[in-house]
């Protein structure tokens, strides 16, 4: 094992810009996975993990929530899911001179990749108040800081509790129990800034905020339409879905402003086709869409649909279904065909034809499944896009019958089973019954702050005291340099995590480090192998039992960390539970979530007998719809047409390939052509000849917000790049600092990061350090 940290010198002329990738995956795949997993963790653990990973009786893969099939290949991985794991399962720790060679200022220069390649944290570290370095502590002392100012709050809403889709649904519960013991809501998650929408949007419209398909409907569908994601970058493998769609006859199209490699052919790795030939072609039709103009698409679709049922009645639409399940029909109708068309065409940036085309497609289906993404829920009307996905998809009842319906797909692990398990800061009255009922105390009502919300608290003095399970906050949030300023003010900050990120380095007056096991990690209490559940985008639980020594003897699991935390904060405040029972077995935990949470019933028992089950889902199971009056409804919804001033551009941020949200595996995205660096902007050709810049020129990136100073990052590579007219692209998260922080979603509040108003101006530096210039 070797530390390879990385440059932090490199230059705009370091950056190399290649020819992008037109097909993904195939023997490159097993290559960018296997090496580094062998020259970073060695064969033996390699071999364990690559055998194991979303097996029934292995670990559930930390990096996306994709479902895994009932009958699982002998190698049920990906490319991105190795990478994780060698970062995470790295055996390379960080020694304790590390911390007295490195000041907290002196690390603030550093990129999220260097942090991230200095190893695992293998004990409790704590900043004091006058101190710019990281001590070590012993656990006792590490919960003894936590509990002193836990309990000194005037309020116990002066205290955040955020999470990230990396804990498992047993800590995820005892997280928010403990938070509400303690008596607050503030439990905002990751999932506020990135598929809030999707549960905003779909609830009114079927009473439940999740995919209402399996997994195997992909190869019994008619039609997928693929909006707004890159599923060969963000969850690989989804791949082998759409590819038993096209196998099984079925058509695709894939609507994104980006021609996306992984969506135009797929060289599966597990198929001999896939490694000495051609592969599969994916996508029939690829809509380049205007950013912002998804919600436009779909109402055009839909006045289609409903022009052809008026040329052709009771041939179009499924009158059985509208008639029988749903309410709302004719205002619906009234206001589609009332949609302007020459609007359309100006949002979508795309042509009458296509619209066409797409509408005729969705006609001809018997089954269609609308799958999407980050791309469709990170606008100002997402909310609402994804509303118009739901009546598009009633009007021919392609919900609850095989091979339809709406499929978000989740991009972190756990991300949808933390907030079943009560990560959320609004969650219902008939929930926080149940947790009364089961603890006997009567937890806090008042909505608590999601993540924006949170950060401008801290920000405003308002929050002493901010822990965070996982996640990177500071630098995912918007308006990151700001973020990093509020967080200052926080008395402390607690990170309870397995290696380094820019949330440790940017802290309160005090800080706490938390080091615990990976999800690959055995996980061993009182002599007893411990397992943990997630909840994947189709509403499977998984168990999760980690088969690797850990990294270092003195890591302490999710579990132990919230249990000890807890038992010490609120000791002599009236709240009885068995917080040791809990730390001890974890069947205790899945008791309690059984007798609280309706799905869950007989867990313990239906994992040992079942190895996994799937969560009910009225719409899905059996087209009941838990809405007030017990019907699908279909919502009038108005969409708005984002216009830009002359001489800006629309920008979206998103990851490159070789990334995990926040976490940076290596500086190259080869699929796109970029190795070597991350300060790039991708631009359409046209748009660039139209500004007056060229090719690989420097530029600055102003972002524009109305009464509010310009957000500029400074010293950017432009590349020529095939986008969408009028739109462009930078990487995530250092493109978080150009995002306003009132910039947000209509309704759910989620950070609008694919929708920012740029202009590009001639710059004369480019980077040269680890971080972008931002000011």
């Amino acid at each position: 094992m070797k530390n390879t940290a990385p440059r932090e010198d490199f230059t705009d002329a370091d950056i190399k810009i290649g020819k992008r990738a037109t097909w993904a995956v195939g023997l490159p795949a097993i290559e960018h996975a296997m090496i580094p997993s062998e020259e970073e963790m060695g064969t033996a653990r390699t071999a364990k993990v690559s055998l194991t990973i979303n097996h029934k009786r292995g670990f559930d893969c930390p990096s996306c929530a994709w479902a895994n099939p009932d009958h699982s290949k002998p190698l049920e991985f990906c490319e991105n899911g190795i990478k994780s794991i060698v970062w995470e399962s790295t055996p390379l720790t960080i020694p304790r001179e590390f911390w007295a060679e490195h000041s907290l200022t002196s690390m603030r220069s550093k990129s999220e990749y260097w942090l991230g390649k200095q190893g695992r944290i293998v004990e409790p570290m704590y900043k004091a108040a006058d101190s710019d370095n990281y001590v070590p502590v012993s656990w006792d002392e590490a919960f003894g800081i936590a509990s002193r100012h836990l309990r000194s709050l005037k309020s116990p809403d002066e205290a955040v509790f955020y999470t990230s889709g990396r804990i498992m649904n047993e800590p995820a519960y005892l997280y928010q129990l403990f938070a509400r013991a303690f008596g607050t809501n503030n439990l905002p998650d990751c999932s506020n800034m990135c598929h809030e929408a999707t549960g905003a949007g779909m609830s009114p419209a079927i009473g439940v905020g999740k995919s209402t398909i399996s997994y195997d409907d992909f190869g019994k569908a008619d039609l997928v339409i693929v909006m707004g994601q890159n599923p060969g970058t963000n969850h690989p493998r989804m791949l082998n879905a759409l590819e038993d769609t096209k196998v099984h006859g079925g058509e695709m199209v894939a609507v994104n402003p980006l021609p996306e490699a992984s969506l135009m052919r797929y060289k599966n790795p597990q198929r001999p086709s896939g490694l000495v030939g051609n592969g599969t072609k994916l996508a029939d039709d690829f809509l380049q869409i205007r950013i912002g103009g998804d919600q436009h698409l779909i109402q055009a679709v839909a006045k289609r649909v409903l022009l052809a049922e008026e040329a052709a009645p009771g041939t179009v639409l499924d009158h059985e279904f509208l008639d029988t399940y749903c309410e709302g029909f004719e205002a619906y109708r009234e206001h589609i065909l009332a949609t302007d068309d020459q609007e359309v065409l100006e949002a979508t940036g795309l042509t009458t034809e296509q619209i066409d085309s797409l509408a005729d497609r969705y006609i001809k289906s018997n089954a269609t499944i609308i799958t999407w993404c980050l791309g469709i829920t990170q606008h100002k009307t997402g909310v609402g896009t994804i509303a118009e996905i739901m009546n598009l998809l009633m009007l021919r009842g392609n919900i609850g019958k095989p091979g339809a319906g709406a499929s978000p797909i989740r991009g972190h692990s756990n991300v949808q089973g933390d907030r079943t398990m009560g990560i959320w800061e609004q969650m219902s009255d008939a929930f926080l019954d149940s947790v009364a009922a089961e603890f006997g105390f009567e937890p806090p009502r008042k909505h608590g702050f999601d993540t924006v919300a949170s950060m401008n608290a801290v920000e405003r003095g308002e929050v002493k005291v901010m822990m965070s399970m996982a996640g990177n906050i500071v630098a995912a949030i918007s308006d990151s340099k700001g973020a990093e300023e509020g967080i200052a003010r926080a008395d402390l900050t607690i990170q309870v995590s397995t290696k380094l990120n820019r949330s440790h380095i940017v802290t309160g007056r005090e800080a706490l480090i938390l080091p615990v096991l990976g999800r690959t990690e055995k996980d061993m209490q009182h002599g007893l192998s411990q397992y943990v559940t997630a909840e994947d985008t189709v509403c499977r639980i998984n168990a999760s039992r980690g088969e690797l020594d850990p990294v270092a003897p003195g890591l302490l699991s999710d579990v132990s960390v919230i249990c000890r935390l807890a038992e010490s904060v609120l000791e002599g405040r009236g709240v009885d539970i068995d917080w040791r029972g809990f730390e001890q077995h974890y069947d205790t935990i899945r008791d309690s979530i059984a007798r609280v949470i309706p799905g869950f019933e007989n867990f313990n028992s239906r994992m040992e007998n079942e190895i996994s089950f799937v969560l009910p889902h009225g719409p899905r199971d059996s087209r009941t719809f838990p809405t007030p009056t017990g019907k699908a409804q279909l919502t009038v919804r108005h969409a708005e047409y984002m216009q830009v001033p002359k001489g800006r551009l629309i920008l979206q941020t998103m990851r490159a390939h070789d990334q995990h949200n926040t976490t940076i595996y290596s500086l190259n995205d080869r699929y796109r052509g970029v190795s070597n660096g991350r300060f790039v902007v991708f631009v359409n050709p046209d748009d660039l000849a139209e500004l007056g810049l060229s090719d690989g020129q420097t530029v600055d990136i102003f972002s524009e917000w109305p009464g509010r100073p310009d957000k500029v990052l400074r010293g950017y590579r432009v590349v020529s790049y095939p986008s969408a007219r009028g739109c462009a692209a930078l990487y995530f998260p250092e493109g978080n600092e150009l995002i306003h922080r009132e910039a947000v979603a209509d309704v759910c509040n989620t950070p609008t990061s694919k929708q920012i108003v740029v202009r590009l101006e001639p710059g004369t530096t480019p980077v040269a350090t680890g971080r972008p210039v931002a000011e």
